[in-house]
């Protein structure tokens, strides 16, 4: 790790908890081969963040080419000074920054666009998710996919907080406020440290909940010819394992995860 304090740094503390990008670049790297027989090399990371996932992407192959969209520069920055400079020249050289809003960038048309994270939630009203899953469709080359997460069960429209161990602090996520009229959600981010401190609300979400058949019926509105639902497996405890794969029909337990992979 870097020589800055993991306490005092909220996307540090985001990435060591939240994201799995290595994860993310498996299983989207896996479907587009199995897809269209051949690999990806052009991966755009709508709301990118920190823009780990673009970095995981160009360390894949020495083709892969990444973009990474995001309307907040100075996360944008901090991607740059902390992931992207820690990859080798080359790898560096591969991972584009574009500080724009996603609805406004069509080109270059790209292999995989990905949002996940569940960042696409902040669009609440069922015109402006169309707009915005247009809008990927229309920046997708002709063998392209698009890749999205969900989460979802009884428990995701209760007001609770769920706390996770991780290795020198606690990961606390909050689901402060549900209004099951509009769907709309409000949840948080805190981080508490071994000596009784806590970073709280590191991260604010202000989101509607889409449901996954509003996700699929959202995305075959905006041109899409397909639109699956990727469920994960279960093993004999009820655990997840990790592995995805295309259902039709999935039990609603407490608290789920899913992908839904669109084809234009």
């Amino acid at each position: 790790m870097a020589k800055y304090s993991v306490k005092t740094d909220k996307h540090i503390l985001y990435q060591l908890s939240v994201q799995s990008a290595d994860a993310e670049v498996d299983f989207i790297d896996r479907l587009y081969k199995k897809t269209y027989g051949r690999p990806a090399t052009l991966f755009r990371e709508d709301f990118c963040g920190t823009q780990l996932i673009s970095c995981e992407w160009v360390k894949l192959r020495p083709k892969n080419v990444a973009y990474g969209i995001d309307l907040h520069k100075p996360t944008l920055a901090w991607g740059m000074k902390h992931n992207i400079s820690k990859l080798s020249k080359s790898a560096a050289a591969r991972v584009h920054q574009v500080n724009n809003n996603v609805l406004k960038v069509s080109s270059p048309k790209v292999h995989i666009i990905g949002a996940f994270n569940f960042s696409y939630f902040i669009f609440k009203e069922w015109p402006d998710l169309v707009a915005y899953f247009s809008a990927v469709r229309k920046s997708l080359a002709p063998k392209g996919m698009f890749v999205c997460d969900a989460y979802g069960g009884c428990e995701s429209q209760q007001v609770i907080k769920e706390k996770t161990k991780i290795k020198n602090f606690t990961y606390i996520w909050e689901q402060a406020v549900y209004n099951p009229i509009n769907d709309r959600t409000l949840c948080h981010i805190h981080f508490k440290f071994k000596n009784g401190t806590m970073m709280k609300k590191a991260f604010t979400y202000d989101w509607r909940l889409w449901t996954l058949g509003g996700i699929r019926d959202a995305l075959l509105d905006a041109g899409f010819k397909t639109a699956d639902v990727y469920w994960e497996d279960e093993d004999k405890k009820g655990e997840g394992t990790g592995i995805y794969r295309k259902r039709k029909t999935a039990d609603n337990s407490p608290g789920w995860n899913a992908y839904i992979v669109a084809l234009p």
